[in-house]
């Protein structure tokens, strides 16, 4: 079976940092391409940063120079580095597994900033 859990949500202020994890087992990371999205109140899921298994990395628009992702093949774990977070980035953070049409996701983390 397959399961990806994310980890490391929370609030956290304005400016702040947070780094999330997303640990997977019954597949191995290192043949998957690696995306974190994120989903707030209201709005579409929407793209943040994808890994590629060439560790080439991809971010959206208004997460570059923030946002870092990063994987860990060895611990079958990736992993999205949030530095300067904004309210904006209120919403629930989920990994994503994919390769070819096959696509594996978890269960969602929730990241709240606020003052």
């Amino acid at each position: 079976q397959v399961q990806l859990v994310e980890s490391g949500g929370g609030l956290v202020q304005p400016g702040g940092s947070l780094r999330l994890s997303c640990v997977a087992s019954g597949i191995m990371l290192s043949v998957y391409t690696m995306g974190w999205y994120r989903e707030a109140p209201g709005k579409q899921r929407e793209l943040v940063a994808t890994i590629f298994t060439s560790g080439t990395t991809n971010y959206a628009d208004n997460m570059k120079g923030r946002f870092t992702i990063a994987r860990d093949n060895a611990k079958n774990t990736v992993y999205l580095q949030m530095n300067s977070l904004k309210p904006e980035d209120t919403a629930v953070y989920y990994c994503n597994a994919a390769v070819s049409a096959v696509h594996y996701w978890g269960q969602g983390t929730q990241v709240t900033v606020d003052s």
